[in-house]
């Protein structure tokens, strides 16, 4: 081997260890964003609004795309965790965040495993309360495993593709009117910001947010030199969301546009399930629950994780290996949780989507301060006005999607 291929062999390793650690930021943070609660608000909203809610994926995935770009570059340049960056920001508020996000990702822990139970139930007919406890069981033993970080981040590939795959299938087979459904994208018949309010709500709130760029932190990737490579990974994170949440979209708008009418009023009505059974039969059925399953596995991972990922701020000394024995005491509680409950009650699932709709705007305006007066924190580095100007816009809309939330967070403490 020549003096030339000596020193290329570790540049070589390098790159390709960056490459699949972005891979694993990306798919943590998109597969994060997907989980049942999104699946079913996709399904509602599709059938409640036809193609002019394709507007509403267009806007969400644009406020999406500012948020990550923004927390992503925020926390690398700082080579802190959000509630590191908090702190020193605002002294204590780091402490804060962490126990909201922890306690937020707690409670939609329980809404992804009683998903999983549902996809299990719908694939092979099992019970949804053994799915749910396989379903945690699986995650646990990753997070047990030696190589750990390597196991989840492949893993949570995996399940990704095979949620757009599956869902492409159905799209292909529903027929959507794919040319009406591109230009309501663009010019829509009406605008409900109801909706757009409670689709970034629901996958950007909480402990999304933070889930791809704590994962690049652990791996390592922070500093100037990696800024253009985490930019292009969170374009690439928010393109996979994007991709997904619009072929979602589009095979459920092929049923709805063929004249079946999904059954919305009842609590236990299930229209996505109901609109890839109209689109493929029972192979459809078959399909929805893998999707369902796939995308609560990976979220019980995503919640875990990063909700996980914030201990540290109580405790420096706390080492990776430290953090996954915590996540599965995370993931073992949303388990007991779920066996005592029996299933997620809605209003436990309308209280975890407000109560994170409520964290979003407190870290986004923590990191927008930093952003604007704390140049100090990374290394001097000059951050790019267009992205504060346009964090800030989006900063100020999630406090009013926070305000949006207040009604059903007092709402569920009224009837509870």
């Amino acid at each position: 081997m020549s003096h030339t291929d000596t020193l290329a062999a570790p540049a070589r390793e390098f790159a390709n260890k960056r490459r699949s650690s972005l891979l694993g930021a990306i798919f943590l943070m998109a597969t994060s964003a997907i989980g049942p609660g999104f699946i079913t608000q996709t399904a509602t909203f599709t059938a409640t609004m036809g193609a002019a809610f394709a507007f509403g994926i267009l806007a969400s995935v644009v406020i999406d795309f500012i948020v990550q770009l923004n927390i992503w570059r925020i926390v690398a340049l700082t080579r802190r965790r959000a509630s590191d960056v908090a702190n020193a920001v605002i002294p204590g508020s780091g402490y804060l965040l962490a126990a909201l996000v922890i306690f937020g990702g707690l409670v939609f822990n329980v809404g992804n495993i009683a998903g999983a139970g549902l996809g299990l139930n719908a694939l092979l007919g099992l019970d949804v309360k053994w799915g749910g406890v396989i379903s945690a069981v699986l995650a646990v033993s990753l997070f047990l495993s030696r190589r750990a970080g390597v196991a989840m981040d492949r893993s949570l590939i995996v399940l990704g593709i095979v949620m757009i795959l599956m869902t492409v299938f159905v799209m292909f087979a529903s027929q959507p009117p794919v040319g009406e459904a591109l230009r309501q994208t663009v010019l829509p018949d009406h605008i409900d910001f109801a909706t757009i309010t409670t689709i970034v709500g629901g996958t950007v709130g909480g402990y999304i947010t933070y889930s791809g760029a704590h994962r690049l932190l652990d791996k390592g990737l922070t500093g100037p030199e990696h800024v253009d490579a985490i930019t292009r990974g969170a374009f690439n994170g928010i393109l996979v969301t994007g991709i997904m949440r619009y072929v979602l979209f589009l095979a459920i708008l092929g049923v709805v546009a063929s004249g079946v009418v999904l059954d919305l009023s009842s609590q236990a009505a299930n229209p996505a399930a109901q609109a890839f059974q109209a689109a493929s039969g029972e192979f459809g059925l078959r399909v929805f629950g893998l999707i369902l399953w796939a995308a609560a596995l990976s979220s019980i991972v995503g919640a875990a994780y990063t909700s996980m990922s914030f201990i540290t701020v109580f405790n420096s000394k706390i080492g990776e290996s430290g953090r996954n024995r915590a996540t599965v005491i995370f993931i073992s509680i949303s388990l007991v949780i779920f066996a005592l409950l029996g299933t997620a009650p809605a209003a436990l699932l309308v209280f975890a989507g407000g109560f994170n709709g409520l964290i979003l705007p407190l870290g986004l305006t923590i990191f927008m301060i930093a952003g604007w007066t704390r140049r100090d924190l990374m290394g001097g580095h000059t951050y790019p006005r267009i992205l504060l100007v346009l964090g800030t816009v989006c900063c100020l809309l999630t406090w009013f999607m926070g305000y949006k939330s207040i009604g059903p967070i007092f709402s569920f403490l009224s009837l509870h």
